[in-house]
């Protein structure tokens, strides 16, 4: 039982690592990174400081890293830095990184309903959009 203890404590010290050079990275970039990264991610903005804050454990999923790269301009040093202490961290994952189908992000600018409900629904309605489009494109 001490074992395992120790190796999630292990654990949360390998993902705080990688969790600094994400926050350092984010506390260089203009105000409101945050926000636009969350909104790329289709996330909230909490989802962003939480998985930004090295005090908590919770790791940052792999399907979102090439978002956050792309989003938050990694500089080569930076993102060398932690794609080593991610690699450390979970080494399965890792590897995910160059499988499958990458993405990127287009952001738009939608009006607001003044409903949240209706806007979560027109938002539902263009992620839905986008993902069969891709799907469509991928299988020509």
């Amino acid at each position: 039982m001490a074992d395992a203890a120790v190796d999630e404590e292990a654990d949360a010290g390998a993902v705080a690592v990688y969790k600094r050079i994400f926050k350092e990275v984010l506390d260089k970039r203009p105000s409101g990174m945050r926000l636009r990264l969350a909104h790329a991610m289709g996330k909230n903005r909490s989802f962003v400081s939480q998985i930004s804050n090295p005090t908590y454990p919770v790791p940052i999923p792999v399907q979102h890293l090439n978002t956050i790269f792309d989003v938050c301009h990694f500089s080569p040093q930076a993102k060398a830095a932690f794609l080593r202490a991610y690699g450390r961290a979970h080494p399965r994952r890792v590897n995910r990184l160059t499988e499958g189908p990458h993405e990127r992000t287009l952001t738009l600018h939608l009006p607001d309903l003044g409903n949240t409900k209706r806007n979560g629904q027109l938002d539902a309605l263009f992620q839905e959009f986008a993902r069969r489009l891709a799907a469509l494109v991928q299988d020509k």
